[in-house]
């Protein structure tokens, strides 16, 4: 009988474990709300698979400590793989897949939602009605139709925001490295992040958190787009430079910001900090603004995505143990 041993398990995803379980009688299935680590790993041993998710990083000792009780099958439960050492990996003989598209409309969804409250300053106007000022003036919003929204990345997730945003009105550019054929047909590519920087009053990144993209949202770039550009963040922290940020926000140059990832997450979201001093004085700057939106790694949070992560991961571990590549595993 195959035997999957899952790490990190959240209560909102034991109902879909149980109802992978209740399908695959022959697979022995158990867990823990830990996290995998050097020492959590020997919870493994005398299983065939692990399942994990996770922001800690899959290091050289944990991957090693999983290969001392047998294991070299491991399902992440998430798209991200730049938290594993790959060279570790290599060594120790192991096969890993992720789950690369659990739901693009939640991610799309989130990253368009925060767009608009940005743009009819429903921020200012919570707080204004929480002190129970019930004035419009001067809380003056603006409307989706009338802007230029720029799209940075097109693949799945891109494809569903712009077509929220084209919903509303909003006339649409895009930019890739590898064009869509869809997107082309339409004639929304620009030819460079410049011109989509020119042109765009709001900006939306939809690409991976890979070295080419580091930063790609700087002092430099964010002087080649328009005054009083939005900007909206739902897909890697380390796509933007959060100083840059806030010096832009502080001069104007960027009216309002949206952030579901931040490039120091680790150790900072996901934690109860209630009553408590940030250790990261730019994240309580940034919360404290009327103009600025942060949600912690929220965008992805959906029934349908959390459903999709654990069964994918799950039926690619069983995959695996039954000598069969799935379809996710990650090449490296």
């Amino acid at each position: 009988m195959a035997k999957i041993f899952a790490y990190g398990i959240r209560d909102d995803e034991i109902p879909s474990l149980n109802g992978w379980k209740e399908e695959h009688p022959e697979v022995t299935v158990d867990y823990t709300q830990e996290l995998l680590d050097p020492e959590t790993a020997k919870l493994a041993e005398g299983y065939d698979a692990v399942n994990v998710y996770q922001q800690l990083d899959y290091t050289r000792e944990t991957l090693a400590a999983l290969h001392e009780v047998g294991i070299n099958k491991m399902s992440l439960r998430n798209v991200g793989t730049d938290n594993i050492d790959m060279d570790a990996a290599r060594e120790f003989g192991f096969q890993i897949s992720n789950v690369p598209v659990y739901s693009p409309n939640a991610i799309a969804e989130h990253s368009m939602i925060q767009m608009s409250r940005l743009l009819r300053r429903t921020k200012a106007l919570d707080a204004k009605i929480a002190r129970h000022d019930l004035r419009w003036a001067p809380t003056i919003g603006r409307e989706m139709r009338m802007q230029t929204i720029g799209i940075v990345g097109t693949g799945h997730i891109g494809r569903v925001a712009m077509k929220i945003a084209q919903g509303f009105g909003a006339k649409v550019i895009a930019y890739d490295l590898y064009k869509n054929d869809e997107v082309e047909a339409q004639g929304l590519y620009v030819d460079t992040l410049d011109e989509l920087y020119a042109q765009a009053d709001v900006i939306s990144l939809y690409v991976p958190g890979v070295p080419a993209n580091e930063h790609m949202i700087n002092a430099e770039s964010i002087a080649k787009m328009k005054d009083g550009v939005v900007i909206v963040n739902c897909s890697r922290g380390n796509l933007v430079d959060t100083d840059a940020v806030i010096a832009g926000l502080d001069s104007g140059k960027i009216s309002d910001f949206a952030m579901d990832v931040y490039e120091d997450e680790v150790g900072l979201f996901n934690e109860d900090w209630e009553g408590k001093e940030f250790p990261d004085a730019r994240i309580a700057d940034l919360i404290s603004r009327e103009n600025v939106l942060v949600t912690p790694h929220t965008a992805f949070y959906t029934t349908k995505a959390v459903y999709e992560m654990v069964t994918q991961s799950m039926s690619a571990s069983l995959d695996f143990i039954n000598g069969v590549t799935p379809s996710i595993a990650v090449e490296y």
